[in-house]
């Protein structure tokens, strides 16, 4: 029996889905370069955009807050993957985490270990608000915060639901906002920008 090479008819249109598993393999045998910015989102392979001096900027600004105000009871991880079910592996800008020894070694956090996320948009607002968001919810990570650096506004999602996120919270000048498993930790509009 001879193989045959199978290819697809000119005018069909065909879509791969990939699992993670399957992304990885890739990234193993150099498919990718190192410097590209990808993640896995619904088993599609996104390009992701490059990082401006203002989305840098606030999340740099982010991550030294975050640690100063929460210190041993999180860990932060800064534009690194996490693992939602068997064909999602996105690299949110911050994800809070619970704190674990291994500090994620043996395993990428999964949604449980999950507090909040934060996507800082500068160019990919719709992106971020209508995929990701979404993404997010239906893992079930409890919180997530969009911060707007164009608009400097911040828009607070939380009750994950299958269909999305259930609440969602504008935050503009001189507003207050606190992590929902924080609640005590206040943080004002104007140190987050």
């Amino acid at each position: 029996m001879t193989a045959q090479l199978l290819t697809p008819k000119a005018d069909s249109k065909r879509d791969f889905k990939f699992t993670v598993a399957q992304y990885h393999l890739m990234y193993e045998t150099g498919v990718f370069a190192e410097s590209d910015r990808l993640e896995l989102i619904n088993g599609e392979i996104k390009t992701m955009s490059p990082i401006g001096r203002k989305h840098a900027a606030c999340i740099i600004r982010l991550t030294k807050l975050l640690e100063q105000r929460l210190g041993d009871r999180i860990l932060i991880s800064v534009q690194n993957p996490i693992c939602l079910e068997d064909n999602s592996e996105p690299q949110p800008d911050l994800a809070i985490l619970k704190p674990r020894d291994d500090f994620y070694e043996d395993a990428l956090p999964i949604a449980a270990d999950i507090l909040l996320i934060i996507e800082v948009a500068d160019s990919s607002l719709e992106y971020d608000r209508d995929t990701k968001a979404l993404l997010y919810a239906k893992a079930g990570i409890p919180e997530m915060w969009l911060f707007d650096v164009n608009s400097k506004t911040i828009s607070g999602f939380s009750q994950p639901s299958s269909l999305g996120y259930k609440q969602l919270q504008r935050y503009d000048q001189g507003d207050r906002l606190s992590m929902q498993t924080f609640p005590d930790m206040v943080f004002d509009w104007q140190e987050l920008f």
